[in-house]
């Protein structure tokens, strides 16, 4: 572990004098607006949301932490798979049906990972990444207030993510509420390790974040490639700067300690 802290202390520190070297990123151009509300959505984390989390994670058995997570996972599952067939990913997006089948049926709701244990993959897609598996720009970085890092093509969207979360419509209201920050806090208490490590490891957070965020992104957009039939997207992720070794384990889809409140269909997994 100490040795994995000094290689991304190194790497950051160099990432940070690059950056004073070669002026502002092109793939960042609101960088004071982002950092502003990187800030504020930082101290809602530490004041309220992660204390919360932390408390979950030692007062709940892992089993029902598991639980939880499985069944806004299978919720998330839907979505995945009308995006999945959107794209064309006819295989992974009946994949995607069987795994909301078995899982709410056989595996009670979803709280057992059945279609898992049986061998079927987990995906993740979202319209912005359908978007942008059929070429739309992603523009640049942006910080939501709460959500934390997206793009500007991924913040046009996501009421459009919000809306086909089947979480959504479920009554009564009182139920849906609570269901919804057990969720938030779920998630969060699942990325504590790793926003422990990212906090001792990064100088400065917030490029650290944006970087891995900005490669991770391009990488589920499409599916490992550069780009659509192998041209990379433009303009923001050809002139992000690589991500540093370990971002894209602590950033996750929202990076740990950033995205507050995920927007539930667009984060199967993580915040």
């Amino acid at each position: 572990m100490s040795k994995l802290r000094t290689i991304a202390l190194t790497v950051a520190a160099s990432a940070v004098l690059a950056g004073c070297a070669t002026g502002p990123n092109p793939a960042d151009p609101y960088e004071g607006y982002n950092r502003a509300m990187f800030n504020f959505n930082d101290k809602v984390d530490t004041y309220a949301l992660k204390p919360v989390a932390t408390v979950y994670k030692n007062v709940t058995p892992s089993f029902v932490q598991t639980g939880v997570g499985n069944f806004f996972a299978n919720l998330g599952d839907v979505w995945t798979a009308a995006n999945n067939l959107m794209q064309g990913k006819f295989g992974d997006g009946m994949s995607d049906v069987m795994r909301v089948g078995i899982n709410s049926t056989f595996g009670l709701l979803g709280v057992l990972d059945i279609a898992s244990e049986a061998g079927l993959q987990k995906h993740k897609e979202d319209f912005g990444q359908t978007l942008g598996y059929y070429g739309m720009p992603s523009g640049p970085y942006f910080v939501l207030p709460l959500l934390g890092p997206s793009t500007v093509r991924d913040a046009v969207v996501l009421p459009v993510d919000i809306a086909a979360d089947p979480w959504q419509y479920k009554d009564p209201v009182h139920v849906r509420n609570t269901g919804t920050v057990l969720r938030v806090v779920d998630q969060r208490a699942a990325l504590l390790d790793a926003s422990t490590l990212l906090e001792d490891a990064a100088l400065d957070r917030y490029e650290f974040i944006r970087d891995g965020y900005l490669q991770r992104r391009q990488h589920q957009v499409y599916d490992g490639e550069d780009g659509p039939r192998g041209k990379s997207e433009k303009p923001a992720q050809d002139d992000a700067a690589p991500a540093k070794p370990g971002a894209e384990q602590a950033s996750a889809d929202e990076p740990a300690g950033q995205a507050i409140m995920p927007a539930p269909a667009a984060s199967n997994a993580s915040l």
